[in-house]
């Protein structure tokens, strides 16, 4: 007989999304379970550093932030390519995520009063913090943003932050099993009812029947030879939700982090140069302020690591042996600076590179990153293609990342969407059935079957060789730069590696712990997400965000402003792409230019007419408030899908007004000049709207 485990909620990934969401269900009664590889303290959650974005406004330089500014950063670095109903819930509820963080114990780094020594563009100065924010939550400076509005614990937040959830699991009695493995989602076609998972110990398989099933696993780095991504970020979790029918949104839509640190990868987080560093040049020259006057280091992270790629093919890198790379300055912040707010990145230097990151420069060059893509849901979390599953965090496309995103917001996504897919989740689970024990025999039998099979083959290709060959394809073909003939050449080989995996030779037979079968099982599952990732990317014939084509240079809005929808259920022996289109129309922040380079974009047809429209309601509505406007043009975020306990004003301290984002319609309407000098898009968003900021 196997094993079978009852619960109300399954949660898959034992990381900050999927913590939040048994903690949401557990505070309705229900009843929660969370599976996870390692124990959840060592997530991959606890990798982020540099902060969470959440508009408090409470330092002098988040002077004038609010939601309406974080929502036009994110559309913007979106590059038009997000849900903006869910990109206006997400930044309504930082705010309320971050103060809640506070409460459940994240030491958050906290405004003192008076002046403080910083660095601004490479320039020692002096900011004088208020009285009235003495005590209140920091923020510091990160790229893509109007205002600091990325609030830390020094370069430990995502360790603080997952430490304080783990515990308040713990504290709620929700049974967290780790070192176990999802294989196969429990379904019926229309409806999951939960997973067969594999004890990484025993080797036991056990059925995980549930109300409803959350998939919390994370992203998809380890397909790519080197990434800032833990090990256990190698995109089976989203091959479970495939193999069953469901669609992955924007796979294509990979980040890559300007700094990680040569040879090895590992991160050095945009704090590094939101505190004001800087990078050089072979020359020591600095060289981001030749591409981008006005953002340099500070541009969204896939211009950075673009310019960074662009001025190494210059010959402008610095030789190594591990290939070319840049330099990342943080000298001209100061030793007690680094060592305070900069801890863990000192520590990664020291104990990586053997460097003093306060005396020398730091060599790094791009790296995979984030997937933007995941399980596509709706905004309420639940995939399009089974009903009772659920996808949040880095697993998901929810969408509020389109096909780039800013520092800060997965960090802060991983806890408001923990906050508003868990209530959903646990609204789910009033409403769903528990899960049938005969669905979880006939899938069960599936899983052994594959794993009988692995385990008695006597020929076949090795399990290391053709990840290895994936791991290159993926990092020389489907990197930051992309081009038609070289993403064909990926999906051929690909192609050609997933049909050598379904015969592979294994040295051990034992079916306990054996990380030889754990990687065989892997590697399927791998190898069908890197394949939907480069089809995807070799079908999107434009550059948007993260997705440069060097042979299509140009953001085609007309064409492309669509969201991509990759399926491939088992019973298919090949993958089937479609689209689901953007509709302008429904838009409260229209198309228009980031600020970047040229203005390479092919618009819209809808877009003139929606600015317009825009522009009559508030010419017709001189008096209306923020929310007031808000709620005309994204009518349905406060009306039926935020939560109605989420829905309440955020509170700001005294004296701050945030600035309207009817100036950005004003400006994308050419109304107001486009710069975005803090003082100035305050003054002219007073003007524009008719208030005193």
């Amino acid at each position: 007989m196997m094993k079978t485990v009852y619960t109300d909620a399954l949660v898959i990934g034992g990381g900050l999304a999927g913590l939040r969401v048994a903690l949401a269900c557990k505070a309705r009664g229900h009843e929660a379970i969370v599976l996870s590889l390692v124990p959840a303290k060592r997530s991959h959650s606890s990798a982020a550093q540099g902060g969470m974005q959440a508009s408090l406004g409470n330092s002098v330089k988040g002077q004038g932030d609010g939601e309406d500014l974080h929502f036009q950063d994110t559309v913007k670095g979106s590059d038009w390519g997000c849900d903006q109903a869910v990109a206006r819930m997400f930044t309504h509820v930082a705010p309320k995520a971050v103060r809640e963080a506070a409460n459940l114990g994240v030491p958050w780094s906290r405004v003192k009063a008076g002046p403080r020594k910083t660095v601004v563009n490479a320039e020692p100065v002096i900011l004088q913090e208020p009285m009235a924010a003495h005590g209140l939550i920091q923020a510091r400076d990160f790229g893509g943003t109007a205002k600091w509005r990325t609030c830390y614990t020094s370069d430990g937040t995502g360790h603080s932050v997952l430490y304080a959830l783990d515990n308040q699991a713990i504290g709620a009695g929700i049974e967290i099993h780790e070192r176990v493995e999802a294989l196969r989602l429990i379904h019926d076609g229309e409806r999951c009812h939960g997973a067969i998972v594999r004890d990484l110990i025993s080797g036991e398989l056990i059925a995980y029947l549930a109300r409803t099933t959350t998939m919390a696993t994370g992203g998809w780095g380890r397909l790519w030879a080197v990434s800032t991504n833990a090990v256990i970020c190698e995109g089976t979790g989203a091959a479970l939700a495939l193999d069953a029918g469901v669609a992955l949104g924007n796979p294509e839509a990979v980040q890559f982090h300007p700094t990680a640190i040569v040879p090895v990868g590992i991160l050095t987080t945009e704090g590094c140069r939101g505190d004001g560093g800087i990078l050089r040049d072979v020359d020591g020259h600095r060289f981001m302020p030749d591409y981008e006057p006005e953002k340099k280091e500070l541009a969204s992270r896939d211009v950075v690591s673009r310019r960074m790629t662009e001025h190494m093919r210059k010959g402008k890198g610095v030789p190594s042996q591990y290939g070319d790379h840049l330099w990342l300055d943080i000298t001209i912040l100061g030793r007690e600076h680094i060592e305070k707010n900069l801890r863990e990145v000192k520590e990664i230097c020291e104990n990586f590179l053997g460097i003093d990151p306060a005396e020398e420069w730091i060599p790094v060059r791009p790296t995979q990153h984030y997937s933007m893509g995941g399980v596509r849901t709706d905004p309420n979390g639940e995939s399009d293609g089974l009903k009772g599953l659920f996808a949040v965090g880095e697993a998901a496309c929810w969408d509020m990342h389109g096909f780039n995103r800013l520092g800060g917001n997965s960090l802060a996504e991983t806890v408001v969407a923990g906050m508003i897919v868990g209530d959903k989740v646990a609204d789910a689970c009033e409403c769903y059935a528990m899960g049938e024990s005969t669905l979880a025999r006939q899938h069960a039998a599936v899983v052994q079957a594959e794993i009988d099979a692995l385990l008695s083959g006597d020929d076949g290709a090795s399990v290391v060789a053709l990840r290895q060959r994936m791991e290159t394809l993926m990092m020389e073909k489907v990197g930051i730069f992309r081009n038609g003939a070289a993403l064909a050449e990926a999906v051929e080989e690909l192609t050609l590696l997933a049909q050598q995996s379904q015969r592979l030779k294994l040295s051990t037979s034992k079916r306990h712990a054996n990380p030889e079968l754990v990687d065989a099982l892997r590697l399927r599952k791998m190898l069908k997400v890197a394949l939907c990732i480069a089809t995807a990317a070799r079908e999107r014939t434009e550059s948007r965000g993260a997705h440069a084509r060097e042979d299509f240079p140009e953001r085609n809005d007309r064409d492309w402003l669509k969201r991509t929808l990759v399926r491939w259920p088992e019973s298919q022996a090949a993958l089937q792409v479609e689209y689901e289109s953007l509709d302008v129309m429904a838009m409260e922040m229209p198309p228009g230019s980031r600020g970047y380079g040229k203005d390479l974009v092919i618009a819209h047809p809808h877009t003139a007419a929606r600015l317009a429209e825009i522009a009559a309601w508030d010419q017709a509505n001189p008096d209306a408030t923020p929310k007031q406007r808000q709620q005309a043009l994204l009518p349905a975020v406060f009306a039926s899908l935020l939560p109605e306990h989420l829905r309440g004003d955020n509170v700001r301290r005294e004296g701050q007004v945030p600035v309207p984002l009817k100036a950005e319609a004003a400006k994308l309407a050419g109304l107001i000049s486009p710069n975005q000098n803090d003082e100035t898009i305050e003054a002219e968003a007073a003007e524009v709207a008719g208030e005193q900021v």
